[in-house]
């Protein structure tokens, strides 16, 4: 498939997401449950979207440390994650969707931003090998 996001979407979508999902809780209505994973899994994985835009190297990341192959092969894995994580922790019967779509918004950032492993395949260039070894 071709990538079809810009980075710059991507990089300003990194805080978007990040502050959604830290406020998805009370924002779609399942804050004031007692319940563990519900709460606070939209909440680890917003601050851990947050730290890695801030350290990210693109376009607005303050500290551009983070190499953004990881952080797309992050979103990835994370968007997957929470997209199954009502199942996993059995907490779908409270609420579902809004971890279903952020979860399919980080897969789909992660995996059709114009740069990412999952879409553009990577360069390799071929310097000869043992053939030009073996010419010498």
């Amino acid at each position: 498939m071709k990538s079809f996001i810009s980075p710059t979407l991507y990089a300003t979508f990194n805080y978007v997401i990040a502050i959604v999902l830290l406020t998805s809780p009370w924002l779609f209505g399942f804050g004031g449950h007692k319940i563990g994973a519900a709460l606070l899994l939209p909440m680890i994985l917003g601050w851990f979207q947050l730290i890695m835009a801030i350290f990210s190297n693109h376009q607005f990341g303050f500290i551009k440390q983070f190499p953004l192959q990881m952080h797309f092969f992050l979103d990835v894995f994370g968007g997957s994650f929470l997209f199954c994580s009502p199942w996993i922790y059995d907490y779908a019967h409270i609420t579902f969707w809004p971890q279903v779509i952020m979860g399919g918004l980080l897969v789909i950032f992660g995996a059709f931003t114009k740069g990412s492993r999952f879409t553009t395949p990577p360069v390799h260039h071929h310097d000869g090998g043992l053939a030009t070894l073996y010419q010498n």
